[in-house]
């Protein structure tokens, strides 16, 4: 067999294989879970929002103090 086609045949099996192991810890999550939900020693589900930046540089918007144009803190760069 070719060895570019053996390559891409042996590239799209461990894709395969991955995608099959990433499923199963999902699917084993889960389970656990629900396991855990059943017999009472589950915890509430919180689901908490990361921060995500308001500008490209990472940066955050600062609230405005006393009415006041807010100012954008910076890293140092200008975009």
């Amino acid at each position: 067999m070719h060895p570019e086609i053996l390559r891409e045949l042996t590239s799209q099996r461990g894709r395969e294989m991955r995608d099959l192991a990433h499923r199963a810890g999902i699917v084993r999550i889960a389970s656990r879970a629900q396991r855990a939900r059943r017999r009472g020693l589950a915890e509430p589900d919180e689901f908490v929002v990361p921060a995500v930046p308001d500008y490209v540089d990472g940066s955050f918007r600062a609230k405005p103090a006393d009415g006041q144009a807010a100012r954008v803190p910076t890293t140092g760069r200008a975009a």
